[in-house]
C-alpha cells in the first residue's frame, strides 16, 4: 500500500519442480486463461476518498502498455503461457468535475510505479472547488468507453500538480485531452491517446538529491 496507487499485481505461469528436472520433457505451449478484476485488489474500496466514486478503475498492462477502464467488479480475461508474466496496476478513477476524471499510475519502468508519486492536487476552473487527493487516495491498472472531451477554448479549465520521485516514463489516465505539460518550469513533450485516455511523458534523469520533480499539467 502506498500513497496514491495500489501495489502492482503480478501474474506468472511456472512449470512444476518435477518438470524442471527433466530437461527433455516436452511442455505444452497452450496458454492458461483466467480472469481478474479490480475487486481482487485488497482494500481497493478503502483506498477511495470520494464518497461519490462511480466504481470505475484504470487498469494498466505493463507488458503491452495498454490502458483500459472498467468497473472495479467487472472481470476481464488474462492468458499466460509457461514462464510468461504480466503486471497490472489498478487505480480507482477520481472524478474531479463532470467530464473531468484522473487516475495516477506513476513511473511505468518500475514495478512499484505508484510509489513514485509523492504529492498530487488538481484544480478545476469554472466554479468547481479544488480537488486535492490526500495520502488516503490509493489504488492499483476494456470496457467502459467514453468519448474523450477536449478544451478547445483559450480558457484554462483544469490544472494539476504532481510531485514525482525518480525518473523514467510517467503515465496516468486523464479523461480530457492534455494541452500542456511542464516539468520544473520547463515545457516537455507528451503523448495522449484519445482512445484510452492514457497520457505519458518522460523524466530523463534523477532529480537533484533530496528533490522531487514538480509536474504541472493543464487542459
Amino acid at each position: 500500500m502506498n500513497k496514491f496507487t495500489r501495489g502492482p499485481r503480478c501474474l506468472q505461469l511456472l512449470r512444476s519442480s518435477t518438470e524442471r528436472k527433466n530437461t527433455f520433457h516436452q511442455t505444452t505451449i497452450e496458454a492458461l486463461t483466467g480472469t481478474i478484476k479490480g475487486h481482487d485488489v485488497h482494500l481497493i474500496t478503502e483506498a477511495v476518498t470520494d464518497p461519490n466514486w462511480d466504481d470505475n478503475c484504470a487498469f494498466y498492462y505493463h507488458r503491452t502498455r495498454e490502458l483500459i477502464i472498467l468497473p472495479y467488479n467487472a472481470t476481464f480475461p488474462v492468458s499466460l503461457i509457461i514462464l510468461e508474466h504480466d503486471i497490472f496496476t489498478i487505480t480507482p478513477i477520481k472524478v474531479l468535475a463532470p467530464g473531468f476524471s484522473f487516475a495516477p499510475l506513476g513511473l511505468t519502468n518500475m514495478f512499484n510505479e505508484g510509489g513514485t508519486i509523492e504529492g498530487l492536487k488538481f484544480e478545476v476552473k469554472g466554479g468547481a472547488e479544488l480537488s486535492k487527493l490526500d495520502d488516503r487516495y490509493m489504488g492499483e491498472s476494456r470496457g467502459v468507453t467514453k468519448e474523450r472531451v477536449g478544451n478547445y477554448s483559450d480558457e484554462l479549465v483544469m490544472k494539476g500538480c504532481i510531485e514525482v520521485k525518480g525518473y523514467g516514463k510517467f503515465a496516468a489516465y486523464l479523461s480530457v485531452k492534455l494541452r500542456k505539460c511542464i516539468v520544473d518550469s520547463n515545457m516537455v513533450d507528451f503523448v495522449y491517446d484519445l482512445n484510452s485516455g492514457l497520457v505519458g511523458f518522460s523524466l530523463d534523469s534523477l532529480p537533484k538529491k533530496g528533490k522531487l520533480y514538480v509536474v504541472e499539467i493543464e487542459s
